[in-house]
């Protein structure tokens, strides 16, 4: 399984439970591509399938994947969402560009920005961390 990419605490994500069956942990670890690292106010069994709903980028940022693992963390829980198509793997990938984007946007504002600030502050982040998303990077092991 690949890596899991860190979800900003500031932006709500929703974990709706699916009505499938459960994955058993060899064959989610088999199959399971990557995906999203988040937090959540209780815990989740290993395996469950879920849905990562990112409210703030509109009612099709709805992604299917199972609970690769949840550890007890300071104010609730964390888990990893992994994915096992490469469809909801590539829109989550793109989802959270997006999410990490208006965080560094929000980070880097005194007052409003306008919408120029926001293109070239975009552009910035683009260009030192695109690249931490890529399909490479995400579905490759990483190795210590």
């Amino acid at each position: 399984m690949g890596r899991f990419l860190p979800h900003p605490d500031d932006v709500a994500v929703e974990l709706i439970q699916r009505p499938a069956p459960p994955l058993p942990r060899q064959r989610l670890h088999t199959i399971g591509l990557s995906g999203v690292a988040c937090n959540s106010p209780h815990a989740w069994r290993q395996g469950t399938a879920i849905e990562l709903r990112i409210p703030s980028l509109g009612a099709s940022a709805r992604y299917p994947g199972y609970v690769a693992w949840c550890r007890k963390a300071e104010n609730g829980y964390r888990l990893g969402v992994a994915f096992t198509d490469e469809h909801a793997l590539f829109g989550a990938r793109m989802g959270e560009q997006v999410c990490q984007i208006e965080r560094y946007c929000r980070l880097h504002e005194e007052v409003e920005p306008t919408p120029q600030q926001i293109e070239i502050m975009a552009r910035e982040w683009v260009s030192r961390h695109a690249g931490e998303f890529s399909h490479e990077s995400i579905v490759q092991p990483v190795l210590d």
